[in-house]
């Protein structure tokens, strides 16, 4: 594997070797100065390097891989294809709406996920989209039923690999990879390096250059980190308590889908404009909460883990861990919703008496501390913990 990439040579777009056009597409999106993963992975993988990033949604991965993309297909030949492969709709379709504002609409591409009809889908391949965004799923159905041709695909793409290894994507996209072109450039983003994801990196890159932005877990000193002791049955009260007492909008994390679906509706009935969004949704459901979320017509998200790793929302104020995270990289994902760029924000967790072992180990995990905030059994009033 080739040594690290030294990420402090690159400080303007505009020292890239880009064509005219793309330097003019950037500069009319205002991208100016480029985030520390497009500045380490650019270079590279605008060289026709493979790249191995780890670095957490929301740190502009997405057109660390979109510009090399872009400037590959449109610098050779016609049947030249690039794929990306990432684990839910929801971020398939946030890559597809960034490709498709940097090239100003110009190309073909086709968006291959389930909840969505396929004869759209089908139709776009047909018509020659030079890009496919897909989920390992919905591409590997395809495949086998000798719907898409990958033969010639030259760039591949796997974007929060360890979430689709969690989803249990791992053998779809296996058979996958073993249809593309073994002379192909491919870039490899992950949150962590696991082992599971160094295998996918032997296997599928060819001695990557290795860039880290996230060497460090922890959350954003612009998140103000606060804890309530409180017991199960309050935790509704709770979330009231705050959403009553505090502006702006919330994401609130929960376990399971029944749960997420049980919070929104009781926050419905108090009188608070509050969507689910989990796997069982419809996509119609989910992109109907996420819109209504970001335009600021439900002023609450209630998510499930696996989902809202696909969800890029702006300006999230307070961010709510209803159930404990079961491992200390969901809580940084978690909190990472809120205090974005240099904006500020507010995480609150929720842990019953019996979960305090757990929130310490999590704490201790990342290095971090939390004001601590007791709820009494027979009210909502929080008063500070001894």
């Amino acid at each position: 594997m080739a040594g690290m990439q030294d990420r402090n040579e690159l400080k303007l777009f505009s020292e890239l070797q880009l064509s005219k056009t793309m330097q003019r597409q950037l500069a009319d999106a205002n991208f100016i100065h480029p985030t520390p993963v497009q500045a380490a992975a650019l270079p590279p993988a605008l060289e026709g390097r493979d790249v191995l990033a780890t670095a957490q949604t929301g740190t502009g991965k997405t057109l660390s891989f979109l510009i090399p993309l872009i400037e590959r297909m449109a610098a050779s030949a016609k049947d030249t294809k690039a794929l990306v492969l990432l684990p839910t709709r929801e971020l398939a379709m946030q890559v597809l709406g960034a490709w498709r504002d940097l090239t100003q609409g110009q190309g073909k591409a086709a968006l291959v996920c389930g909840g969505l009809a396929e004869g759209p889908q089908l139709t776009a391949i047909r018509k020659g989209a030079r890009l496919i965004v897909a989920t390992p799923g919905r591409l590997e159905d395809y495949l086998s039923r000798k719907l898409v041709n990958l033969s010639s695909v030259k760039l591949l793409v796997l974007d929060e690999v360890d979430r689709m290894l969690d989803m249990g994507f791992k053998p779809a996209i296996r058979r996958i990879a073993a249809v593309l072109p073994q002379e192909r450039q491919t870039l490899c983003y992950s949150a962590t390096l696991s082992p599971a994801i160094r295998e996918v990196a032997s296997l599928y890159l060819r001695n990557p250059v290795r860039i880290d932005i996230s060497a460090e877990l922890k959350p954003s000193p612009n998140v103000k980190l606060q804890t309530f002791e409180v017991p199960m049955d309050k935790k509704q009260e709770l979330l009231e308590h705050l959403l009553g007492t505090n502006k702006g909008s919330f994401m609130v994390f929960v376990r399971t889908k029944h749960g997420a679906d049980r919070v929104a509706r009781r926050l419905s009935r108090a009188g608070f404009a509050a969507a689910p969004i989990h796997g069982d949704r419809s996509q119609s459901q989910r992109s109907s909460a996420l819109r209504g979320f970001a335009e600021g017509r439900h002023r609450v998200l209630v998510a499930t883990d696996v989902v809202a790793r696909g969800i890029d929302v702006a300006d999230v104020a307070h961010v709510v861990n209803y159930d404990l995270p079961r491992e200390a990289e969901d809580f940084v994902h978690r909190v990472g919703r809120t205090g974005r760029a240099a904006s500020h924000g507010v995480a609150s967790t929720f842990a019953a008496p019996d979960e305090a072992h757990a929130l310490r180990k999590i704490e201790r995990t990342l290095t971090v501390t939390s004001t601590k905030y007791r709820v009494r059994p027979n009210n909502v009033q929080v008063s500070p913990a001894a």
